[in-house]
């Protein structure tokens, strides 16, 4: 299998770039994405099981990795949630999968959002970490739109070996990550 586009653009080009940008002594204190972790919230399950199940084929069919259904750790009478209840699906891509992931994400499924203008640079944890949402799962081009019973979103977060959050951000705009202009 040849290596994902992102991944050596990462090598070639990123690297480089943070070293200099950033006075880094080792490539080794370069910032890399670790792992992105893709969460998706069904609410609407407590009342149809079935809908976990549409949303694991969903982010199984996106990420091409099989997804695991999340289950709730209390009971809450007023959402008439169970404890251990199916209320989720989640994702956790790393190594190839992740790049060939991040790399659909901001090239194809991103600019299909409706009136996109691009990413906000809100998202960031204070540890380099930077979560993003997406509300409808039709952006991605492998969900197919006349089978989708329900619009859900998602959150998407990247894990990034980032000691800061101008790293992380540097990073992932260097990656291709389309933040908004500032302006």
């Amino acid at each position: 299998m040849a290596t994902p586009r992102l991944k050596e653009k990462y090598l070639k080009e990123v690297v480089p770039g943070l070293k200099q940008k950033f006075q880094y002594t080792s490539v080794m204190q370069v910032p890399k994405v670790e792992k992105i972790c893709i969460n998706k919230g069904i609410g609407a399950a407590v009342a149809d099981k079935k809908l976990i199940d549409v949303g694991l084929e969903e982010l199984t069919t996106i990420t091409g990795q099989k997804a695991v259904s999340t289950r709730s750790k209390k009971d809450i009478s007023n959402f008439k949630l169970r404890n251990n209840q199916a209320i989720g699906a989640r994702v956790t891509l790393r190594g190839d999968r992740m790049y060939e992931f991040l790399d659909r994400l901001m090239n194809v499924a991103l600019p299909r959002v409706r009136d996109f203008k691009g990413v906000s640079d809100k998202g960031f944890d204070g540890r380099g970490n930077y979560t993003l949402g997406v509300k409808e799962q039709i952006i991605f081009p492998e969900i197919s739109i006349d089978k989708v019973s329900k619009i859900n979103g998602m959150d998407i977060t990247f894990v990034t070996s980032a000691a800061s959050d101008e790293e992380s951000y540097e990073l992932l705009k260097a990656l291709g990550m389309p933040f908004v202009n500032k302006n």
